[in-house]
């Protein structure tokens, strides 16, 4: 039950998002409207007999008045069941207090007009803003990645790929060991399999190359480097259609490929410091963050990776969607993906975390190789993250060929993390292939190996012909 006391102190805080006074109940269909706006955004209490400075002054309430009351709130739609409380205050007075919680069935509309609590006011919902809360909902009842993958088997699927999501992710303590190695019982475990048949989700993370088109063709990378800091000139360009973790490799490749660096010495030293002109692990979480949120409702979407000489973009299909603005993904929030089936699997592999951190992280790691903050932005249909470059003028990427005397065309970026970032992306790598790609001899490969070997930081899975590295976080 609430207390007279509860309401002073309510009353004592003042209005906000989520309480409004108001004198009687004379104004129930201006409470109406607020209540709705907060079923719209996070719930809250509207307190009728409560002056607007905050002096609590109660009212005569009968019952007729409770039925005025829940007359009004009948037209909120969908249909809703507020708590309503009276509380004494004195000489027969009362302050009825009327609550409801977040919504479950937004957007919510009265007199046929959807409203949203912004600070302590209701404003309209436009017919935008009605629609994507009204898709939000729907999502959440019916997404496209649990409906069944009509066509689809097991046999369909990577399943190499399915065993190494299995293995990373007992190894890290993600994945109860499952006593199995059956690809279909891993998938049940991982929740992508439904009354024995596949779930979309699993195609997007498992689907092989050759069966992907025609039915599943938005999941499609596209890379490119352009000449100069505009859509013009390509001097590379290419598409490549894949499950996530294929694509996610072939991003981190692309970006590893023409990346510009920056090479210096410092003294005492006789080795070029090099350091990458984009921090690898900040680019990869942006990658892994389109991957999982992004629409793949559309036969038609993608995701683009593009480098300029002055930036590098990752792109995705869709919008930003729970209220979500750019300037509030660089605060701390919840994590609340698109596709949570496919963001889960992601996290038992050990690529994303699942607390919002992803562009935190993304901003962190930039920060401190010297870099701008990254910039998300919103154009239609789609969502971009934007890694701005130093303004140095002193770095040059592998597609010109070209160098300062402090820099180098070869993607070599800051050794030990360049090196674990290829070796992320392609784990069977050899030592002379790996020192053809840093751009360095293989003693001095083998070198930068072992020095990641006893720091923990990598080690070894199976022989040297055959096995595979594994990148240790």
């Amino acid at each position: 039950m609430i207390s007279l006391d509860q309401i002073t102190a309510w009353a004592a805080a003042g209005e906000s998002e989520t309480l409004e006074f108001k004198r009687t109940t004379g104004q129930r269909r201006e409470a109406a409207q607020t209540l709705c706006a907060m079923l719209n955004h996070r719930g809250g209490r509207v307190l009728s007999g409560v002056e607007p400075d905050g002096r609590v002054v109660g009212q005569q309430v009968s019952d007729h008045t409770l039925e005025e009351v829940v007359h009004e709130l009948g037209e909120i739609d969908p249909p809703v069941f507020p708590t309503i409380d009276r509380v004494p205050v004195a000489s027969g007075r009362e302050v009825l207090v009327v609550g409801v919680s977040v919504g479950q069935s937004q957007p919510y509309s009265c007199r046929g007009r959807a409203y949203r609590r912004v600070g302590a006011t209701n404003q309209a919902l436009s017919r935008e803003e009605y629609n994507r809360v009204l898709i939000e909902r729907l999502h959440a009842e019916s997404r496209w990645e649990i409906e069944p993958a009509s066509g689809w088997s097991v046999a369909d699927l990577d399943e190499e790929e399915i065993l190494r999501t299995l293995e990373e992710g007992v190894r890290i303590g993600r994945v109860g060991e499952p006593g199995t190695r059956d690809p279909e019982s891993i998938l049940r475990g991982l929740g992508l399999m439904k009354r024995d048949v596949l779930l979309r989700a699993a195609v997007v993370l498992f689907g092989r190359a050759d069966r992907l088109l025609p039915d599943f063709a938005q999941c499609l990378l596209r890379v490119a480097r352009f000449r100069g800091t505009e859509k013009g000139e390509f001097l590379d360009n290419r598409q490549f259609h894949g499950h996530a973790f294929d694509l996610l490799q072939r991003a981190q490749r692309f970006v590893l490929d023409h990346m510009p660096i920056a090479g210096h010495f410092e003294p005492g030293r006789m080795e070029r410091i090099d350091e990458p002109a984009y921090p690898p692990l900040a680019f990869r979480e942006a990658i892994a963050n389109a991957i999982c949120h992004r629409d793949y409702a559309s036969g038609g979407s993608s995701i683009g990776v593009a480098m300029y000489d002055d930036r590098l973009e990752v792109t995705s299909s869709g919008i930003l969607h729970f209220g979500f603005t750019p300037q509030a993904l660089f605060e701390p929030h919840e994590s609340r993906p698109w596709n949570p089936l496919i963001a889960n699997v992601f996290y038992r592999r050990g690529i994303i975390e699942t607390w919002g951190q992803g562009t935190l992280r993304m901003a962190a790691w930039s920060e401190e190789a010297g870099l701008p903050k990254p910039e998300i932005l919103e154009i239609p249909g789609a969502v971009v993250v934007r890694f701005r470059a130093k303004t140095t003028g002193k770095t040059t990427g592998k597609a010109t060929g070209k160098t300062t005397g402090k820099a180098t065309g070869k993607a070599t970026g800051k050794a030990h993390e360049v090196v674990l970032a290829l070796l992320a992306a392609e784990p069977s790598l050899t030592i002379p292939e790996l020192a053809q790609r840093i751009g360095k001899g293989p003693r001095a490969t083998e070198r930068m190996i072992r020095t990641l070997r006893e720091a923990g930081k990598l080690r070894r899975i199976g022989p040297a012909r055959g096995g595979h590295w594994e990148v240790i976080e």
